[in-house]
Formats: C-alpha cells, structure tokens, sequence
C-alpha cells in the first residue's frame, strides 16, 4: 500500500511476499511490545515462480494446482503467526492479535485459532452480515479471548480500529 504511518511510535516494515514477512517479522517482534497481525498472508507458494509476465495465448486456459504434482509443486508458507506464538512464549508481556475471516462455524473457527496461534485475542469478521467486511467502509467485528466474546455493532472501519487498539490498550 501506498499509505503513511502517522504514528512516531508505530514502526511500519514494507514486505513484498510472505517470505519476506516472516524473515521481518522475527527480527523486529522480540523488540515489539505488540503485533497485529492484519495481513492475510496466502497458505501455499508455487515452488516455481515465472520470472515474467505469462501471457495469455489464444483462448487457452492456465490451471495452477497448489498441491505437489510433477509439473508444478506446491510449498506452504511458512505460518507468520504461529512462529510469533511460540516466540510469544519466551518474551512474556508481549500481546500478540490475530483475525479470523470466517463464514461458517465462527465461533469455533476464531477459538481454535485463537488457542493454535497463541493470540491474547482474536477479532472475528463475518461475510454473514450486511454491510460488513469487503467492499464496505464499514465492518462489524466480534474479538474473543480466552475470557468470553465482545460483540461490535456495525460500524465505520476507523472506529473499528479503535475498538482494536482500546482492547490491545486494556490487554498491555
């Protein structure tokens, strides 16, 4: 993105690929008091990458498998966030947020998460609600933690965030 951090106190690290995150990620969060972990990082990278642009050629389609075949093999990403978990244990005080984009079994799926990721809490975004999430200005978010679950009504997304940084406030 092209935007600025406002924020004197807010330390912004521009990554390119996942990988890059991850390697950015373990050098700067043992130094951090906390992590949002916002960015929705893909789960599998094609082993092979095109070095240019592939064209298209006449009206032939391009299937890309993201699972190992001989013709093209599929690695996963390394898992940003369960690395800073397990990190997370060895530097006590630090809060580490995660998000959970769910559809269906929300509830379940952001607590597992919760738990696996080792996050201080999780903010929940549903797909199931008008006028949230993609393509809005405003969203309505549930964050959990291991305490219970805090429902948001809906909302500009600017509020949202600060309903984010309030609770990671109260969590430090």
């Amino acid at each position: 993105v092209q935007l600025k951090t406002k924020h004197s106190r807010i330390r912004r690290v521009d990554v390119e690929s996942a990988e890059e995150m991850y390697a950015a990620s373990q050098i700067y969060f043992p130094d951090a008091d906390a992590g949002i972990l916002c960015a929705a990082v893909a789960d599998y990278r094609p082993e092979t990458v095109a070095d240019k642009k592939i064209k298209r050629e006449k009206e032939e389609e391009l299937t890309l498998h993201l699972q190992a075949t001989q013709d093209i093999a599929a690695k996963p990403t390394r898992d940003i966030a369960a690395h800073l978990g397990e990190m997370k244990k060895q530097h006590p005080g630090k809060v580490l947020v995660g998000f959970a984009l769910e559809t269906n079994n929300e509830q379940q799926n952001a607590e597992g998460k919760l738990e696996r990721k080792n996050f201080d809490f999780i903010v929940l975004n549903s797909l199931n609600d008008a006028g949230a999430g993609f393509r809005h200005d405003t969203n309505k978010i549930s964050i959990i933690d291991r305490k219970g679950r805090t429902d948001y009504p809906l909302k500009p997304k600017t509020e949202v965030a600060q309903d984010i940084i309030d609770r990671l406030v109260a969590t430090l």
